[in-house]
């Protein structure tokens, strides 16, 4: 069922029915730093898409003409829309996490939208497992490795998540995606860097901590014309958007092993993250051009952002 709502229906910042953290990212800066900075119509962000009504599908094809949405989600999270989707159908309120086969057509979960293409890249993807299963302790690591081989792949993900993921915090792993994942960062990366990939969607289940990190690094990739005060609000307003969804969010992530603080906006998420960067990488454009994306795909992509 559609959400109501009380705001102008001819404002491009009416929310959608039933797809929340949804913005420009382009008109959300230039907002708040109260001039153009940023290409408008050209780079959205959002949370799940899954549940978009015929209105919201409409819209985005007919109005926002996305060409490309880029889901960063894991499989794990592809199979829980499904399962979810079948739950609702089922009448049932339940999370299914268990390790039952997910049946014929798993993607049934996905949006389908006229005149778009789809990118699924999950940016927890097998470099970022093996990252976090070497963070384990031994006799933890051995667990894991016997959850998975005896098809109890969930079971896995749930001890991963609480004994490594939680104390990483949402910071830490940003840090440790940009570091295990880079060839799924290349992959987006590529994307963006390629003219007729816009105007592009790109999003994960929250649309916060994955997505955040890929609009950060696009947005310090334009440079100083945006300021840092502008990519925190950005990236901060996430917290209040999703609120319409908050118990909702906690069953998923409690199935997962995780606690609240990973439906938070950490305050030092983008000014840690940038200086891990710099730090490590030379900052941004040291980082894109270590993952495979050169000079010319950088200046492409800026080109595209800046007004």
């Amino acid at each position: 069922m559609a959400r109501q709502s009380s705001v102008d229906l001819d404002s491009p910042d009416r929310p959608f029915d039933n797809i929340i953290n949804f913005r420009d990212v382009g008109r959300s800066v230039n907002q708040f730093c109260r001039k153009e900075i940023l290409k408008e119509g050209v780079f959205f962000r959002s949370a799940r898409l899954d549940d978009a009504s015929e209105r919201d599908k409409r819209r985005l094809a007919e109005e926002l003409h996305i060409h490309t949405v880029i889901d960063l989600r894991s499989s794990t999270e592809h199979q829980m829309g499904t399962r979810k989707r079948r739950s609702e159908n089922a009448n049932s309120s339940e999370i299914d996490l268990t390790d039952a086969p997910v049946p014929t057509n798993p993607d049934e979960h996905l949006l389908q939208i006229p005149g778009s293409e789809r990118a699924l890249i999950s940016l927890t993807g097998k470099g970022f497992e093996r990252a976090l299963l070497w963070k384990l302790d031994w006799m933890t690591y051995l667990k894991a490795i016997g959850l998975v081989t005896t098809g109890y792949r969930n079971d896995a993900v749930r001890l991963v998540c609480g004994q490594v993921m939680q104390p990483r915090g949402l910071t830490g792993l940003a840090q440790d995606t940009l570091d295990s994942s880079m060839t799924e960062m290349r992959a987006v990366f590529e994307l963006l860097a390629r003219e007729e990939s816009y105007p592009t969607l790109v999003h994960c289940t929250q649309g916060k901590d994955r997505t955040g990190l890929v609009v950060l690094l696009m947005l310090l990739l334009a440079g100083d014309a945006v300021p840092t005060e502008a990519v925190v609000d950005d990236y901060s307003r996430s917290e209040l958007e999703l609120v319409p969804e908050f118990e909702e969010r906690m069953k998923e992530i409690r199935a997962l092993g995780l606690g609240e603080d990973y439906t938070r906006c950490p305050p030092g998420f983008v000014t840690d993250t940038t200086e891990y960067l710099r730090d490590r990488y030379g900052g941004v454009e040291g980082y894109l051009e270590r993952i495979g994306i050169d000079a010319g795909m950088q200046e492409h992509i800026r080109w595209k952002l800046l007004a």
